[in-house]
């Protein structure tokens, strides 16, 4: 009987920071180990606003999946493709039709011993999964993500995208550039279009909230013959008290000191009761008239979490057992965004942590070991506000202003993959900090903007 046919078989469904991260954490376990994701890139989400905003470009902050796994043996097929359904009984998960296969290559025959064990590296061929197929596992590791919540309004969807997709970040930039070439063709026009709203004061929206207005004032000065780009308005608003809700309130306070700095218009404790393609409508019953609103207030679980049968929050995750897995199904682990655990953000280092811990317990399972509960270790927060404008918790240490930037700057690019991504990266920042200029400004998709020749 081939080897690989005895080995334990681990599916991962999401390539997301907590799918790389387990399947990372497996590469000295004696798995076989199947990666299924939608997309056949892993996205490094918290530069997205950055491609939206027109500083980055999306490959440049993408990597594939295969090319990651290229030099893991145990790694012996990438999926491309959405999951259906899983059946937790069965052991198994479904493809929907959409799939296509794509095995990843790996190194000719060599062994090697690791840690007393002897790893072997092979050539997988390639094949070909037939549309509607199914994939058997001993164990699962479900890592799908959120998605956008318009908090019961999904007809807002089509006025205010929201940012958790390559497509979303293009969407927007188009939208964001339309409204400048619109105001420049129809100047009457040109109060509704520059002005910018963005809903949710976490920190998606106060990343864009800054970059629009750099993006008025520095990247498009000069460049308008009949609009003055600085004379765009941005407008942010956010339910809490605070913006960065999540964060110390003395950040929070310096944060929106920053933002205001920058001349954003902060509206904190207002809600917003109705959006439409002019704009939004307050709870207190104000009206702005906007030709742009993003979206940055809520999230919810991916779809696959209704489909597995276990009890939801009320935000649609999944409630895990303190091992990471399924109170009724052991041998299926959740995590990220997806899974439902008291005091743990949603953000990527958490995520990271518990794709870790999921592939320890199974490594734990295959040497007889008993599991371990997560624990969360908080390594603090930061998020930027604009050119040498963030704040950061880390540690005991929050601090502001430069500082945080420079330490925002570093943490981000370490954690991005590709040696090439990080050299073209920190080669576009240090480009537009020292000319204002933001490199990615060309529409190929139309936002709300004219037909002019």
């Amino acid at each position: 009987m081939d080897r690989k046919d005895t080995m334990h078989r681990v599916v991962i469904v999401g390539a997301g920071f907590g799918g790389l991260a387990a399947a990372k954490q497996l590469r000295r376990t004696p798995v076989d180990i199947r990666i299924v994701d939608r997309r056949n890139f892993h996205l490094f989400q918290p530069l997205l606003y950055q491609v939206a905003t027109a500083a980055l470009n999306p490959s440049d902050i993408a990597y594939p999946i295969r090319s990651i796994f290229r030099k893991q043996s145990n790694v012996t097929q990438v999926l491309m493709g959405d999951v259906a359904s899983v059946d937790p009984e069965r052991r198994i998960v479904r493809l929907a039709d959409n799939v296509e296969s794509r095995t990843v290559e790996s190194s000719t025959v060599e062994s090697r011993t690791v840690e007393s064990r002897t790893v072997e590296s092979r050539t997988v061929e390639s094949r070909t999964v037939d549309v509607g197929s199914s994939l058997e596992y001993d164990s699962l590791i479900i890592a799908t993500g959120a998605t956008h919540s318009y908090l019961g309004h999904d007809e807002w969807e089509l006025h205010a995208p929201g940012l958790k997709t390559v497509e979303d970040a293009l969407e927007i930039r188009g939208r964001v550039l339309s409204a400048f070439e619109e105001a420049e063709a129809r100047p009457e026009r040109a109060s509704s279009l520059l002005t910018f709203v963005v809903v949710g004061a976490g920190p998606t929206g106060v990343e864009l909230a800054g970059a629009l207005v750099e993006i008025a004032v520095h990247a498009l000065a000069h460049e308008f013959d009949r609009i003055e780009p600085a004379s765009a308005r941005v407008v942010l608003i956010e339910g809490a008290p605070h913006v960065l809700p999540a964060y110390p309130e003395k950040l929070s306070e310096s944060a929106r000191r920053q933002l205001e700095g920058l001349g954003v218009d902060v509206r904190t404790g207002s809600l917003v009761s109705q959006i439409d393609e002019q704009g939004v409508t307050l709870d207190s019953g104000e009206r702005i008239e906007a030709a742009t609103v993003l979206w940055g207030a809520g999230v919810t679980a991916s779809p696959l979490a209704k489909a597995l049968g276990a009890p939801l929050d009320r935000a649609g995750r999944v409630v895990v057992a303190p091992d990471l897995s399924l109170p009724d199904h052991p041998n299926v682990f959740v995590v990220g965004d997806l899974a439902s655990i008291p005091g743990v953000p949603g953000v990527a280092p958490a995520a990271m942590q518990q794709g870790r811990h999921a592939a320890r317990q199974i490594g734990r399972d295959i040497a007889g070991l008993p599991r371990t509960d997560f624990v969360y270790r908080d390594k603090g927060s930061l998020a930027t506000i604009g050119r040498a404008r963030a704040v950061a918790d880390i540690g005991s240490a929050r601090f502001s202003g430069l500082p945080a930037w420079l330490a925002w700057m570093a943490i981000h690019i370490f954690f991005l993959i590709g040696f090439r991504n990080r050299l073209l990266v920190l080669f576009s920042w240090a480009w537009s900090y020292v000319t204002f200029h933001r490199g990615a400004r060309i529409i190929t998709n139309r936002g709300p903007g004219p037909d002019v020749d």
